[in-house]
């Protein structure tokens, strides 16, 4: 017989007790403590029996990465709070004021990390009063994720900080465990596994089953002509003797990635040609890399819709020179020609529709989620079991969009969600964006598509089914390739992080707590008064330091500003990227950034340089990086644009190394202009476009036509009209156009369409 928590703000017979949730949670109250623990052993309840012991020293922040997992959280705790008012989402949707309003008046607020972080640079709201922040998914605060940043404001700011970070899957790696725990100045690890005693009467059984498919020869027969040609791309780089060692042709992913960033940071410090043909070459060798593991482990329509993005690049003027480059090379043409010719399927399309079958018709109500790390085999599976009787599958995917590809609004995806639990689909398509933290505690199966190298991605994907009631996990391996390399990798993975968690469990061991940086141990080391003395001391410096206002669009900049004692302020701007005073406003490009804006319409350098001219007394453009030729445009193109920006529009041009420097160099100037009693101050408008500009515009955001072309047509036809009832025939007429460009034209404005 169930027993359930009893607490004067809980709703009676609501939430379970379960004692090893106790038992975390009084753990978690003695100091800032990392939780981990499988998912579907309620991590939210253990959060919850947190919150209620600090509710009453101050307001409480729990965050989670996304809206349906925000949406999840507060809906759990209006069901289970007897007083369901004291819980306010607040979301980007949103309008700021209102979110100020929320704020003040909320004791338990749940949010998404990227609202915190823009009203925290914003001015908006304060973390002093905050008692308890719970990060959700607790293993995303790495790198420049914004829970880092709340975190270090939190322990800055607050009077009485206690943090709550809860996870699955911290990782494998120690470096990545005590980057974590230094982040959010996590003081205390403890974690629990389904072998545990107090855990294993809540855990379901959860059989994982293998399938082995062999792969046809015919297909196998296509990876090898790709790979004979990425074997070229790779003894090119190897003969520019860049890299510290040879790569070799069974080099990984993670690997070239590395290799890459590398080459980037080098070209950045000292730019040399081969350097910047280096980058080039080993771009081409990502994508041929890419193509590779699509035909071992996707299957033919998710290969052809590739190489059909890659004749895309290659034929669009602002497409990368890379494609192009492939698309060139015989032998990938003969590939991408045996391809269309191919007769024979990969034999996972075919597998999965036979699973799903079976298990369905074993169990009709099931609710079963299909992973794939690919939209396009997502989207090759949905147009798989369309038709089939006992079938309902939806395709669940993240919210960007490209131009053959549209992506879900996160209101879209709330809805698909609800709609599977209901039972209106049975089967659930999902990309990455589906293995983090949703609540479908019905689902029967869990299928990879494809196994993944990551620890972390396995066990979320893994954690969907198995919750409520017994599950399976079925994974599809094609024998051969690296499927079968990608499944021991994260096997070894798990067991190594299960092994260094329960190693750290009970406190951050003395080898983690050299990893934390100086400032953090500083920071945490203080009494609550020395840390409100050192905010309130923060403020004076940011007042002395300058007011700034930066873009939203800039805000990884922002954070750096503010820590260098700037107070910052986000501001929508229609002018520039930061304004430091009434005179003075900065535009900042990168090196790639300034060369994309010259030869793409929708950027169009020039006019954003007029209006920064136009508008302030002292404009300037900040030129940060030293790749500026390693795209495919011209030097001289790129000079004379330079040449106008200073000549023509008089806006100077300072370079910079890199955001640090660019940091800096801002700092500098809101200095001077500070000493000079000069506030910052918001005036100028985008200039709108002229009828010609807009016409231009929209016919080049055609794929494959650029502005030249766009001209060349408006010209000859004389209006939009006339360009898109035109035939075949008559656009090839127009210079620059033939019968590949035609053909995307008559495609795009004629093709039926299938929304």
């Amino acid at each position: 017989m169930s027993s359930y928590l009893e607490h004067p703000l809980i709703k009676p017979q609501t939430v379970e007790k379960r004692l090893f949730q106790l038992d975390l949670a009084a753990s978690a109250l003695k100091s800032s403590s990392l939780i981990v623990v499988p998912t579907g052993l309620g991590k939210t309840v253990i959060a919850l029996m947190v919150l209620l012991a600090r509710l009453n020293r101050g307001r409480i922040l729990f965050l989670a990465p996304t809206k349906p997992l925000v949406e999840q959280h507060a809906a759990f705790l209006r069901r289970v709070l007897k007083e369901s008012g004291m819980v306010v989402m607040m979301t980007g949707e949103m309008p700021p004021e209102k979110r100020k309003v929320a704020w003040e008046d909320a004791r338990i607020v749940v949010c998404t990390p990227q609202v915190i972080e823009n009203d925290l640079l914003s001015h908006r709201i304060g973390l002093e009063d905050v008692s308890l922040i719970i990060f959700d998914e607790a293993h995303r605060a790495v790198g420049n994720y914004a829970y880092v940043y709340i975190a270090e404001r939190y322990l800055r700011e607050a009077k009485d900080p206690l943090v709550l970070g809860i996870t699955a899957s911290p990782g494998s790696e120690k470096e990545k465990i005590a980057e974590i725990c230094a982040n959010l100045s996590i003081e205390n690890i403890q974690t629990r596994t389904e072998r545990d005693s107090d855990v294993a009467p809540f855990i379901h059984s959860r059989e994982i089953e293998w399938v082995k498919l062999t792969v046809p020869k015919e297909l196998l027969d296509i990876r090898t002509a790709i790979e004979e040609v990425l074997r070229d791309r790779i003894d090119d780089l190897n003969r520019l003797g860049i890299s510290p060692a040879k790569i070799d042709p069974r080099a990984t992913k993670k690997e070239l990635l590395g290799l890459q960033a590398m080459l980037v940071s080098s070209a950045r410090r000292q730019a040399n040609q081969a350097t910047f043909k280096g980058i080039s070459i080993l771009a081409e060798i990502l994508k041929l890399y890419h193509a590779v593991e699509l035909a071992e482990t996707q299957g033919t329509e998710a290969l052809l819709k590739y190489f059909q993005r890659l004749q895309g690049e290659a034929t669009s003027r602002s497409g990368s020179k890379a494609s192009r480059r492939i698309m060139e090379d015989p032998k990938f043409r003969q590939a991408i020609q045996a391809l269309e010719q191919l007769k024979v399927e990969h034999p996972k399309p075919a597998m999965v529709r036979r699973i799903l079958r079976e298990q369905i018709e074993a169990k009709p109500e099931s609710r079963i989620m299909v992973f794939t790390n690919y939209r396009d085999t997502a989207s090759a599976l949905l147009r798989s079991l369309k038709g089939d009787p006992v079938i309902r599958a939806v395709r669940f995917v993240g919210q960007s969009s490209r131009a053959d590809d549209e992506g879900l609004s996160q209101k879209k995806q709330t809805e698909i969600l609800q709609r599977f639990r209901a039972g209106e689909y049975n089967v659930l398509i999902a990309t990455s964006v589906g293995e983090e933290g949703i609540d479908i505690p019905a689902t029967d199966m869990v299928l990879f598509y494809e196994p993944v190298p990551s620890e972390i991605r396995s066990i979320q994907r893994k954690g969907r089914t198995g919750r409520a009631r017994s599950g399976r996990v079925v994974v599809l391996i094609a024998k051969g390739t690296r499927d079968e390399a990608y499944y021991w990798i994260s096997d070894r993975k798990e067991k190594s992080m299960n092994r260094e968690i329960r190693s750290l469990s009970g406190q951050v061991s003395e080898s983690l707590s050299r990893e934390f940086s100086s400032r953090q141990l500083e920071v945490a080391e203080k009494r609550p008064e020395e840390r409100l003395d050192s905010w309130a001391e923060g403020k004076n410096e940011r007042r002395e330091g300058g007011r700034i206002y930066v873009d939203p669009r800039e805000r990884g900049m922002a954070k750096l500003l503010e820590s260098r004692g700037l107070e910052v302020i986000l501001k929508s701007l229609e002018v520039g990227d930061y304004v430091i005073s009434d005179r003075v406003a900065i535009e900042r490009k990168t090196a790639q950034d300034f060369v994309a804006s010259i030869i793409d319409p929708k950027r169009n350098l020039f006019r954003q340089i007029a209006d920064l001219s136009r508008s302030y007394e002292r404009p300037v453009l900040i030129l940060e990086g030293r790749d500026l030729y390693s795209r495919q445009v011209s030097p001289s193109s790129i000079q004379g644009a330079l040449a106008s920006v200073a000549v023509d529009y008089g806006v100077p041009i300072i370079p910079t190394e890199d955001q640090e420097d660019t940091a800096s160099l801002i700092r500098l100037l809101a200095s001077r202009e500070g000493r000079e009693g000069r506030e910052p101050k918001l005036h100028g408008h985008k200039t709108a476009r002229t009828l010609k500009e807009q016409q231009e515009y929209l016919i080049s955001a055609i794929p494959s036509v650029g502005p030249s072309v766009a001209k060349n047509l408006l010209r000859h036809f004389g209006s939009i009209e006339r360009v898109i009832t035109a035939s075949m025939e008559e656009l090839q007429e127009v210079d620059m156009v033939g019968p590949k460009i035609a053909e995307r034209i008559r495609e795009l404005v004629g093709g039926e369409y299938k929304g």
